[in-house]
């Protein structure tokens, strides 16, 4: 038996900031062994739909999900099966299961392992849902990275700790796909799973690595004898605890990639992130950040109802006055499941009902019409936001930082090649079509789409 997996691109052409997709490591460690599997990743290389196998199974984001249809549609019309899994079939299993035979929804484990028994039985899925046990412990449980053999992926390992998040952003879907459950792998098995994948900077790609203190504590104090590098991403209110921003210090974290979203108190209360600024402002929390030696990559989103024209300048003067090692200023973007895209649609303001189908759509477009400005002055804004941040006069004016950028010839190398890839980057996807407009099918055509519902 072989499997294809597929990671497809949100458009053909390759990312030269593209990491291992952690999700076929453990797709592959589930996979019994004699079961030859072939990893194609198109942000890296060309998919070849025309090549034999049993089944092929994609992850499907929100961004990628024409281009998943685009790639599913070739597939099965040479006779291979194909399952799709992630947050876009699990939210809009409707949708999805148009373009696909079978669906894994929710996490893997449990359901992966069905789906195969089934197949390996009577050469077919037995079900066109397989559903993922929410509760199921992942303890003991190590990815298998030698599906990553031969890729070029940017020089760093993604690790997970734990999924799930203890808040409930009214823009994020986290909370939609793992629940009010959140899950932990054992200390011994982050750590064994760190040295076995034999790299000195790792990623800890948990959507907060702090959702529990006394598990994130032992976390980080086992982290200090491996004498890593590693980023995560993490909410702000850990600066409250000096213990835990020492143990951050010692045990090798470099950066952080911190949701600040909005410098609008009434915007924090509105997308439900208020208690980002409880117990301080952003300015005391940055310092605390700085001082323990940690980058800090930040990220906002415009077109709350407290947000003008006025806003991006005033934040992304933020984020320079502040050094950011890097950061993103992105239009709130409604995506399936979250608070926001129910509220938008109850409001009448979006401007797609399936923006990730629409052929008219473009990255970086408004997907609805905001308050405080126009659908054109959020796009124009947000792109001006990110240009004048990466300009070469921003770079280096905060590279001058000795508390972090400036703390070893090593943070200085990974502050200019992150920044150097991100300005590139930004032009690179701003204004591009989602899936390839050449292909000749449009899975977002109306008549497809008549009968499903979002």
């Amino acid at each position: 038996m072989k499997i294809l997996f597929i990671r497809p691109n949100m458009n053909p052409g390759r990312s030269r900031d593209a990491m291992e997709p952690l999700v076929f490591a453990i797709l592959r460690s589930l996979t019994p062994y004699d079961v030859e599997t072939v990893l194609y990743d198109e942000r890296l290389e060309p998919v070849p739909t025309d090549e034999p196998a049993d089944l092929v199974a994609m992850t499907v984001e929100t961004h990628t999900a024409r281009r998943a249809y685009q790639l599913a549609r070739a597939f099965r019309e040479n006779g291979t099966p194909v399952v799709m899994g992630g947050y876009h079939p699990t939210f809009l299993p409707e949708e999805a299961l148009g373009h696909a035979d079978c669906l894994v929804c929710g996490d893997a484990e449990g359901a992966w392992e069905s789906l195969l028994e089934d197949f390996r039985r009577s050469g077919r899925p037995g079900r066109r849902i397989y559903e993922g046990d929410p509760s199921a412990s992942i303890a003991g449980r190590q990815p298998d990275r030698s599906i990553f053999q031969g890729k070029r992926y940017a020089p760093v390992s993604l690790v997970q700790f734990g999924r799930g998040c203890r808040y409930n952003c009214d823009f994020c879907s986290i909370r939609a796909f793992y629940g009010t459950h959140l899950r932990q792998r054992a200390i011994d098995d982050v750590v064994h799973d760190i040295q076995a994948a034999g790299r000195k900077h790792v990623f800890l790609v948990d959507d907060n690595i702090f959702v529990d203190n006394a598990s994130a504590k032992e976390l980080f104090r086992a982290l200090i004898p491996l004498k890593i590098t590693w980023s995560c991403q993490v909410s702000i209110d850990i600066a409250r605890d000096p213990e835990l921003m020492d143990l951050l210090r010692r045990s090798g974290c470099t950066t952080a990639v911190v949701g600040f979203e909005s410098l609008q108190p009434a915007n924090l209360r509105q997308m439900r992130k208020g208690w980002n600024v409880k117990g301080g402002g952003y300015a005391e929390s940055i310092r605390i950040f700085q001082d323990a030696g940690i980058m800090i990559y930040g990220t906002f989103v415009f077109g709350y109802d407290g947000d003008t024209t006025d806003s991006f300048e005033a934040t992304v003067d933020f984020a320079m006055e502040h050094k950011f090692f890097l950061a993103n200023f992105n239009p709130l973007t409604p995506t399936p499941r979250a608070p926001l895209m129910e509220r938008l649609r109850n409001e009448n303001r979006l401007l797609h009902e399936r923006w990730w189908l629409d052929p008219e759509f473009r990255y970086g477009d408004a997907t609805f019409v905001p308050r405080g400005m126009t659908p054109d002055e959020l796009t124009d804004g947000c792109y001006d936001a990110r240009t004048r941040f990466n300009t070469m006069s921003s770079i280096f004016g905060r590279f001058g930082d000795f508390r972090t950028h400036l703390r070893s010839p090593k943070r200085m190398a990974i502050y200019l090649g992150a920044n150097l890839i991100a300005r590139r980057e930004i032009h690179r996807k701003q204004g591009l079509p989602l899936g390839d407009p050449n292909c000749g099918y449009d899975p977002g055509g109306t008549a497809e789409l008549s009968e499903l519902s979002v």
